[in-house]
């Protein structure tokens, strides 16, 4: 077991430095294209009605610093034998791969394989999520670095899927399909609430996906209000859709505490 808990360790340290030299690849340090010029543009802030602007992206930045800071905490010798992360490192690892491989696929594949990439990168990230909620973490650096990161990451993934199956319709929709694509943009919208609030209600109303699903929807609010294409439905859609999810989070967190509290002094 020994053997294997150290192998885990090293796997989730290779799988962060994939991410990261992908990240690089993808952000043209190395001297590829940036993701917001790859794909003639599908992936901008104007590739479709449901791009957030591009101040959004700023997120990857804590989720990154977050991930860095759970390699580096994993990899100490008293988490090795933590039944915890053998129930979670792999998968962790497995979403760091899969978020480098989506930015490989971005940068040499196609729109569609971005979309089969970024689906199965949502479908682990669900998985991990909820593998924290039913493995209980052992102090506040596990609840931070293990289910807060998870859950910025998969709140954040979640309204990315959103955005590129949008940029990837778009780029193969014919012309009139646009004259509807205001009233989708709304449907799909509330569609994101729906999922938004499960994912919240499934997780007894953990605050991480919340705040990064509220971020995506602000910014893709100003996207749409103050940017191309325009459409203050959508726009307007999307601030109330970000205040139900975060408002919600916030008003579960609340009671769950005082609800706890006042077990404890029972």
């Amino acid at each position: 077991m020994a053997a294997r808990d150290l192998t885990r360790q090293i796997v989730v340290i290779s799988a962060f430095c994939f991410m990261i030299v992908a990240a690089m690849v993808g952000t043209g340090l190395f001297g590829g294209t940036a993701v917001q010029d790859l794909q003639e543009g599908a992936l901008d802030q104007d590739g479709s009605y449901l791009a957030p602007a591009r101040p959004a992206f700023s997120i990857w930045s804590a989720i990154y610093l977050g991930l860095f800071a759970y390699t580096i905490w994993q990899a100490l010798p008293r988490q090795r034998g933590s039944e915890r992360q053998r129930a979670l490192g792999w998968l962790i690892a497995g979403t760091m791969a899969l978020n480098g491989l989506w930015l490989v696929t971005a940068q040499f594949g196609s729109l569609a394989l971005t979309v089969l990439a970024i689906i199965v990168l949502l479908a682990l990230l669900g998985v991990t999520f909820h593998r924290t909620v039913i493995e209980p973490a052992d102090g506040w650096a596990d609840r931070l670095l293990v289910d807060g990161v998870t859950g910025l990451h998969l709140g954040w993934v979640t309204l990315a899927t959103v955005a590129n199956i949008a940029a990837w319709l778009t780029s193969i929709a014919p012309p009139e399909w646009g004259d509807a694509a205001e009233l989708w943009g709304v449907v799909v919208l509330i569609v994101v609430a729906v999922v938004g609030l499960g994912i919240e209600a499934a997780s007894r109303w953990r605050l991480g996906p919340a705040l990064a699903l509220a971020w995506g929807l602000i910014w893709l609010a100003v996207g749409r209000l103050t940017g191309e294409p325009s459409s203050a439905a959508i726009g307007w859609t999307a601030v109330v859709v970000a205040v139900l999810i975060l408002g919600s989070a916030i008003v579960g967190t609340v009671l769950r505490e005082a609800t706890a509290v006042r077990n404890a002094e029972a």
